[in-house]
């Protein structure tokens, strides 16, 4: 692997094809949490992915049962409790929704299971999203305690439309695979054992397609994404926000201790 890569301490990288690079999400004995430094990581890679002339097309995945489980749990605490790791959650929020909006190179996505947090970012936002049966997508914001950030506004509306987004969203209503590709969330759903071979299969296609006419296609095709920037924007503030209120502390006591969260209904606004 390119020196590029070697920073990059929480993935695990390989080729499965020329041209093609599987960067798989690895840490499977929290479900592929992310902390601090994976989540900085998965900001930044995308920038080093459009930049690379060696790669035609990138495979993201999870190692063991799931996709991902999003930010850990001292990464959570650490947002609420502390400006800086705030302000910087803020900034990753928004980048990487960005750079992945803006790396030139296909991107495929092949989902193993629970599917939350930052890891569900790169999932949906990825320009194939492959889900197998047992893929499990939840945006569970809400039930944090915390308005519906990441990129859900950004393209849940557009890929399953207003009113199924905001039952998902409102509700934080689990998804399968096979929802998911019925409501447009992703681009196909296969069988749980044929997920990475899809994956692959689909990635050589783009690898040897006319590379100018892939990347301009995806280039137009986002803006419909950046015409949503000014939305999602306010709702990565919105969501930060809610994490220095006390619904998110319950949220998140709620969440520690296996419970149901116990909302105070008598909110100021």
């Amino acid at each position: 692997m390119t020196d590029r890569y070697d920073k990059y301490t929480k993935f695990e990288f390989d080729r499965p094809v020329e041209r093609v690079l599987r960067i798989t999400l690895n840490n499977p004995k929290t479900y592929n949490s992310l902390d601090a430094v994976g989540h900085n990581q998965l900001t930044s890679i995308w920038r080093d992915l459009d930049e690379d002339p060696d790669i035609s097309a990138v495979i993201l995945t999870g190692k063991g049962k799931a996709f991902s489980s999003g930010g850990d749990f001292g990464m959570i605490e650490a947002t609420m409790k502390e400006e800086t790791a705030r302000l910087q959650a803020w900034k990753e929020a928004r980048d990487l929704v960005y750079n992945l909006i803006n790396c030139n190179k296909p991107i495929v996505s092949a989902i193993n299971g629970v599917a939350v947090g930052a890891g569900l970012v790169a999932a949906l936002l990825a320009d194939i999203s492959i889900a197998g049966k047992a893929a499990k997508i939840v945006d569970g914001h809400t039930r944090l305690g915390v308005a519906a950030g990441d990129c859900a506004v950004i393209n849940w509306p557009l890929l399953c439309g207003m009113a199924k987004a905001k039952y998902l969203l409102l509700l934080c209503e689990p998804v399968s695979g096979e929802d998911a590709e019925k409501y447009g969330l992703v681009s196909l759903c296969v069988e749980d054992d044929e997920l990475q071979e899809k994956a692959v299969e689909i990635a050589t296609k783009l690898a040897n397609a006319a590379p100018s006419a892939i990347r301009w296609t995806k280039y137009a095709l986002n803006n419909w994404y950046r015409m949503m920037g000014p939305a999602f924007d306010a709702s990565t503030a919105l969501e930060i926000l809610g994490f220095t209120g006390s619904e998110a502390r319950e949220g998140l006591a709620a969440h520690l201790e296996k419970r149901q969260p116990e909302f105070n209904q008598e909110s100021p606004v």
